[in-house]
């Protein structure tokens, strides 16, 4: 029983873990496997764009136009949206080329309180579908995460945001003893920058935008290791160029480096035992602060692979009339760091009430899992649905 379970959950962490690497090595040289050092965290599904938008332009979202779902990207966008309130649905089925049981669920809203301030929360859930624990018995491992966050415009062009999350990992489904659901609490920090250039007759809009997200305490799942979050920082810029009274197309770019820092590789005349000492006091003992502060400078290969720990991606977004959307976009990570490279392709349309989108992955890595993902998201804008009951009376 506890055997077909032990299995059971290693293979789907694997395919969870390998989601994040797009099986990098498997077509590898020895001498380049040796290269391979992806930065390792728990929580790995906090890593993952949730939203159709941001999923069909490359996972870009830290300086796009504010909508209902910036509390994932950038939440300090919020006192910008038109509207003063709006919920959203948003669903992915992941990894179904391999299995068709794990997918995640995200779930973002927010309210403006007068004309600089906005409330905003989101509840994140990753399901790695049933499990089983024999003797008839089975249990559903999971991911959640929940935040709240406030967002204030600072001036004409400028918003600050602060966000607090508590964050649950249980892959144990509490039926193992030899592990326990993971607790963490961590809190983002966001800032947005936009105004309107001039190029030629048009007026253009330029945004920047920043957001340092998850920074917070480490987890334990029963043993005497901690684990490392993904603390992140994203770095974003987007232009807006209006064509003409009905047509503007947008162009952005992100830049994203984990705040965590690589784990110490074993040398080679060092045995197993000294080797597991260094690994609990330089790594496992590490304080989250202090592992945000290295992770800029201890990569074993020096500046050259700190650099290749930055994934950028750049994304289009084509609207007309304000209704209907095409979007398309490049994700890029370092093939020694995860190698997912992607190009995705995305559609919406948008009304005064609703508005529904849809993004798609088109992998440009063999082998890779992530391959052919689609995210549909489901959005409400809360003025639009008071104007049409006023409309009725």
């Amino acid at each position: 029983m506890q055997s077909t379970y032990k299995q059971t959950m290693k293979y789907k962490i694997a395919i969870i873990l390998m989601s994040f690497m797009a099986f990098a090595t498997t077509t590898r040289a020895d001498g380049e496997k040796d290269k391979f050092n992806p930065v390792s965290t728990a929580v790995n599904s906090l890593k993952i764009g949730a939203d159709a938008r941001a999923g069909g332009m490359g996972d870009i979202g830290a300086a796009t136009d504010p909508d209902v779902n910036s509390q994932a990207w950038n939440p300090a966008k919020y006192p910008f949206c038109i509207s003063r309130a709006g919920i959203a649905v948003n669903y992915t089925p992941w990894l179904r080329k391999i299995v068709n049981d794990i997918d995640l669920a995200y779930v973002a809203g927010y309210m403006r309180l007068g004309d600089y301030t906005a409330l905003s929360s989101s509840l994140r859930y990753f399901s790695l579908g049933e499990v089983d624990a024999g003797d008839n018995m089975s249990i559903k491992p999971y991911e959640m995460a929940f935040d709240v966050g406030v967002s204030r415009m600072l001036s004409d062009n400028f918003s600050a945001a602060i966000a607090l999350r508590y964050i649950r990992s249980d892959l144990s489904g509490n039926y193992s003893d030899d592990t326990k659901p993971g607790n963490a609490f961590a809190a983002d920090i966001a800032m947005y920058y936009n105004k309107y250039v001039v190029m030629g007759s048009r007026e253009c809009q330029l945004a920047l935008g920043l957001n340092i997200s998850n920074i917070g305490s480490k987890m334990k799942f029963g043993d005497e290791n901690t684990y490392f979050i993904p603390t992140n920082l994203r770095l974003g810029v987007n232009y807006l160029v209006p064509i003409n009274e009905y047509n503007k197309i947008a162009f952005g770019v992100d830049l994203n480096k984990l705040l965590v820092p690589t784990m110490p590789r074993q040398k080679d005349d060092e045995s197993s035992e000294a080797y597991q000492e260094r690994l609990q006091k330089d790594y496992y003992d590490m304080s989250p602060i202090t592992g945000i502060f290295k992770s800029f400078g201890d990569a074993p290969g020096g500046f050259s692979e700190e650099l290749k720990e930055i994934q950028w991606s750049f994304g289009v977004e084509y609207t007309y009339n304000d209704k209907f959307i095409l979007r398309a976009g490049y994700h890029d990570e370092d093939k020694d760091k995860g190698n997912r490279k992607y190009f995705t392709v995305g559609a919406g349309f948008r009304m005064n009430v609703f508005s529904i989108d849809a993004g798609y992955v088109l992998s440009t890595a063999a082998s890779n899992p992530l391959d052919q993902t689609l995210r549909v998201s489901l959005a409400f804008d809360f003025d639009g649905i008071k104007d049409l009951f006023s409309r009725r009376r």
